[in-house]
């Protein structure tokens, strides 16, 4: 297990147009346009997040499993995540770099760590990516019978409503790949729009169901139906997927670093509140949601959260509401394309993936990797054709691929957590301690080894919840037994193709420096 220190800076307060010789003592040239404010940085996690889209998806996920009272795996969730997130944000402090979930792991752990955390998080990014396009088949056919284009079952299990979903879904990521090779401005320009429009959409959709609520707050301690059955801690578990499907991502400030003005002081601050803004927001629909339902029963669990709006809002808001929602998978399709391409570019420019010389090109005009842009929305496309053959086997894809995020995020407080007990985590002679501003850097201090703790055991715990073999959750219908067993089965194969992938006998064109063994 390694650590590293970068090469000598100092702690002294630096200017603001620092930012671009802070990232040559890294050993990399400032080759990407930076020009992202606090706003952006923030839209950048809080976009990935996206509530409105993932709750409107998998609102019937956790209700179905553990009633009303899986409400309570929300706040859970979010606890561990924050965890993580505080982690993230001291690393981000001192590491400042794209690519950040490799970069970190690398500097923590070593190469064949951070190779490893940066192969999971790319691989669990493309996936993601196809999974929030496909989204649109539940949207625009209910807002418009006309993007109902093949067939006209627009149900996504259905053999139309799946192949209408690859064509919609293609679309999407053509378009998000169009942005993201423009340029970072006008990337930022669209996410941050549209996030405007989803925290619009997210305040009216919480006011709407307060103010139709059927019933109090203290529906949160029903269990429902499984309630019922003996065990129900089993059934809170299930339930708790729900809320760890949804809150991953929030950590793309880091992805967007060297795009970003004084990221040593943003990205620690976004991070943590494109988190918690998420959480909050998240919570108060769930809360409205259940209170303003007009029952508390199966139609609930398979109708979801637009069934309730649907009770609340009647036909026409509720395609206005769609449209919000159609925007919000917009934004999160982009964000996780922008963080994917990211991620790849900066693997490249170490050279660590094939045809690095050509996936580590910057535009000189637009400030952008659009090699990797445009590799990252095929393989997008190639995913999203699984879903003709076999929507269950895309489904099963979609969740799955959540429990690679949680793997690469342990790449990072794992080998933190090591280094801390070894106490050498960080050299305050060799890293700077204060920001562009001259301000102190974020930092866990005397907590450090608390909270990165348990921050390691929250991830491992999540790791094994989300890849516990369930029929109910991987194969419901029970037509491929195999599917049980996805989440384990997956790993294997992406640890084994990345043993196969892992670039032993290319140089590093960035070594480590003074690397800790």
């Amino acid at each position: 297990m390694t650590s590293t220190l970068t090469p000598p800076t100092t702690g002294l307060p630096k200017p603001p147009d620092s930012d671009g010789h802070d990232l040559s003592e890294f050993g990399y040239d400032q080759q990407l346009h930076r020009s992202l404010g606090k706003f952006a940085s923030f839209a950048a996690g809080f976009s990935f997040v996206s509530i409105l889209t993932t709750i409107f998806q998998l609102f019937g996920l956790g209700f179905g499993f553990g009633g009303p009272a899986f409400f309570w795996t929300w706040p859970v969730v979010y606890a561990g995540q924050f965890l993580v997130a505080l982690c993230f944000a001291e690393i981000a402090a001192r590491y400042p770099i794209s690519g950040a979930i490799y970069q970190w792991s690398r500097r923590m752990g070593g190469e064949v760590i951070g190779w490893f955390g940066g192969w999971f998080m790319m691989i669990a990014q493309v996936v993601t990516a196809s999974a929030a396009a496909i989204a649109l088949q539940v949207v625009l056919p209910t807002v418009w019978s006309g993007f109902q284009i093949i067939g006209d079952d627009p149900t996504l299990t259905s053999r139309s409503g799946a192949a209408n979903a690859v064509l919609l879904g293609s679309v999407l990521i053509v378009v998000v790949t169009t942005i993201n090779c423009v340029g970072v401005h006008w990337m930022s320009r669209v996410n941050n729009i549209g996030v405007i429009c989803e925290l619009v959409g997210v305040v009216a959709v919480i006011g709407a169901l307060f103010t139709h609520a059927r019933r109090g707050p203290q529906v949160v301690l029903e269990t429902g139906l499984p309630g019922q059955q003996p065990g129900y801690i089993w059934a809170f578990i299930v339930s708790g997927l729900m809320a760890a499907y949804v809150m991953v991502g929030f950590g793309s400030a880091g992805e967007l670093a060297e795009e970003t003005r004084n990221p040593r002081r943003v990205a620690p601050r976004t991070i943590r509140m494109a988190l918690t803004v998420s959480a909050i927001g998240g919570g108060l629909m769930l809360l409205g949601a259940l209170m303003a339902a007009p029952t508390l029963g199966e139609e609930l669990a398979a109708g979801g959260l637009p069934y309730v709006l649907d009770s609340v809002l009647g036909s026409f808001w509720g395609k206005v509401l769609l449209c919000d929602v159609a925007i919000a998978i917009l934004i999160c399709t982009l964000a996780i394309q922008t963080a994917c391409s990211r991620l790849m570019f900066s693997m490249a420019r170490d050279n660590r993936l094939p045809f690095s010389e050509q996936l580590s090109r910057v535009n000189g005009r637009t400030g952008t990797p659009i090699a990797p842009a445009i590799l990252i929305g095929a393989l997008c496309i190639a995913v999203l054709l699984v879903n003709v053959g076999n929507s269950a086997i895309f489904a099963t894809l979609a969740s799955v691929c959540i429990i690679l995020i949680y793997l690469a995020y342990l790449a990072v407080t794992g080998p933190m957590l090591i280094n801390r007990l070894r106490g050498r985590l960080y050299s305050e002679a060799t890293l700077p301690t204060v920001d562009a501003d001259g301000r102190k850097l974020f930092s866990l201090g005397r907590w450090g080894v608390w909270v990165n703790l348990a921050a390691v055991v929250y991830g491992g715990l999540m790791v094994v919840n989300l890849a516990w073999p369930r029929k109910e959750v991987f194969d419901p219908e029970g037509a491929m037994p195999i599917l049980q067993w996805a989440g384990p089965i997956c790993i294997a194969i992406t640890v084994v193709v990345g043993i196969a992938c892992y670039p032993r006998t290319r140089p590093h064109r960035y070594p480590l420096a003074n690397a800790l063994d």
